[in-house]
């Protein structure tokens, strides 16, 4: 292998995508599609995630007021939705007016999506700014799972495959095993309104 200067960027470092779920101040819920998430250790050596959004969207507005969000693995079948939701915009009021399934968090006051298999919810902790973006540190609070995934019944191997969770870059959608799925926009075409 010969590697030479390349563009700064993360073209090759595909992330997996989560659906951020907050409530408005109506107490509705609102759901935004990010991917710059990843975790850390926190001072008592529990996991914690980092959750950035790089511009003004109602969901950083509303993780800094309320503190608290649920992050939902994007998977193939949730797609759609997920594509619909991080191409609406949050500040649009009729953006939920959709067919979602969406429950309570069962630790913190956050809305979740009963179809994605992984749910976490997350008490930010504390943030900072970067420009236009900001940075979260949260704690997690709880995490829910399809109960399939858990217990030794299934190989890691057979329980990602089930998931099917979904990679972004480079505007593009992929599926676990690397392949294309779609460009950003064009999923949400399938999601019946």
């Amino acid at each position: 292998m010969k590697k030479i200067t390349a563009p700064i960027g993360n073209d090759f470092c595909p992330q997996s995508l989560f659906l951020y779920g907050t409530y408005r101040e109506d107490g509705t819920p609102n759901f935004g599609l990010f991917c710059w998430f990843t975790y850390y250790w926190t001072a008592d050596r529990k996991l914690g995630v980092i959750a950035s959004i790089g511009e003004k969207k109602l969901t950083m507005d509303l993780l800094r007021k309320n503190k608290a969000f649920s992050a939902n693995l994007v998977t193939e079948a949730t797609l759609p939705l997920a594509d619909y939701m991080g191409c609406t915009s949050g500040y649009n009021k009729h953006k939920m007016d959709i067919p979602a399934r969406i429950e309570k968090g069962q630790v913190l006051d956050v809305p979740t999506l009963a179809d994605c298999p992984v749910s976490m919810e997350l008490q930010v902790e504390s943030s900072a700014c970067f420009g236009e973006g900001e940075v979260f540190f949260c704690k997690v609070c709880n995490v829910t799972a399809d109960e399939a995934l858990l217990g030794d019944a299934l190989t890691l191997e057979e329980k990602l495959r089930r998931v099917a969770p979904v990679g972004y870059t480079c505007d593009t959608y992929f599926g676990w095993d690397g392949s294309v799925i779609a460009r950003a926009g064009e999923p949400r075409k399938n999601f019946a309104l």
